[in-house]
């Protein structure tokens, strides 16, 4: 939509522009024409530039997005482990009855190189676990709440494998999940490899899921070949979900089922891949696709203005 709002805007400008090179022939544009679009023998010109001018307009302003501004970003721009000032780890075995274990500051599992946060998964002992990853968050140390979150990533792929891009409220340590509210803004389990999912759970939505739609999904041909943008745009009443800009689902607010909703509050970012667990190991792990490195080239939080 806003496409077609912007085409029909440029149109209308040229044709406005062409129409007033007529009307005033004698500053030159327009010479051939001299003497036939005088104002007194042509008055209806005038009506027609007017409405023009008023419907491009409207269009301009019926197809602007609202306007953001940048106000944080992690472009992994020097190499070594990743900043302590934006990102901690979770270490050990968490949730989900996964396989790996995640480990903290150990650049085997998580590195900045070549411009990329790289997670990397390793089928090796370690810990009483048969495999290795890692988890940054940003807990603790940056939080976001209404605004565009948005990443840049080339996610990893094969069975067993479960990369994620996701949010939970800094409350987490008092209030511990669901509570807290959660938004899944990219999942994506290996055995289907060219589906995107965007999730979001509350108390609502874990204890009684039947009343609102709490997830979407998206079908991408090979996400794991490129990079891609996975975002978030949050506001008061609702998530709008999006790949590299195209929405493809809403979660909105309801008043009438409070506890659908716990996003009047700040959130944190976690950067993970899964091994196996209870979503992506339903058909078990392929040991053959290891090490499995999943690259995050930036994450930016802009605000509206």
């Amino acid at each position: 939509m806003r496409a077609d709002f912007e085409r029909d805007r440029i149109f209308l400008k040229k044709l406005v522009a062409s129409a007033t090179g007529l009307w005033n022939h004698g500053e030159g544009e327009h010479p051939h024409m001299a003497g036939h679009f005088r104002g007194s023998r042509h008055p209806g010109i005038l009506s027609v530039l007017v409405v023009l001018a008023v419907h491009a307009a409207a269009c301009a302003t019926a197809g602007s997005p609202p306007k953001m501004k940048l106000v944080w970003s992690e472009e992994f721009n020097i190499d070594g482990l990743p900043d302590p000032a934006n990102w901690g780890y979770e270490a050990g075995r968490i949730r989900n009855q996964e396989a790996q274990v995640y480990t903290a500051g150990r650049p085997e599992n998580a590195r900045v190189e070549g411009g990329c946060l790289v997670i990397e998964s390793r089928k090796e002992a370690y810990a009483g676990a048969a495999y290795t990853s890692a988890s940054v968050n940003t807990l603790g140390r940056r939080e976001f709440s209404y605004g565009r979150i948005e990443v840049r990533a080339k996610i990893p792929t094969g069975v067993g494998s479960w990369p994620a891009i996701w949010m939970m409220g800094t409350d987490i340590t008092s209030g511990g999940w669901p509570e807290c509210g959660e938004i899944d803004i990219m999942e994506n389990v290996g055995y289907q490899p060219d589906t995107i999912y965007a999730t979001v759970h509350t108390p609502g939505s874990v204890h009684d899921p039947g009343r609102v739609i709490k997830g979407g999904q998206i079908s991408v041909s090979a996400p794991y070949a490129d990079f891609h943008v996975y975002a978030v745009e949050w506001r008061s009443d609702r998530l709008d979900f999006f790949v590299d800009d195209h929405k493809y689902f809403t979660y909105s607010k309801d008043s009438r089922y409070p506890d659908y909703w716990r996003f009047a509050k700040p959130f944190y970012i976690l950067l993970n891949t899964a091994i196996g667990g209870t979503w992506g190991g339903e058909q078990g792990i392929d040991d053959s696709i290891f090490p499995l490195k999943y690259s995050i080239d930036y994450v930016r939080y802009y605000q509206w203005e």
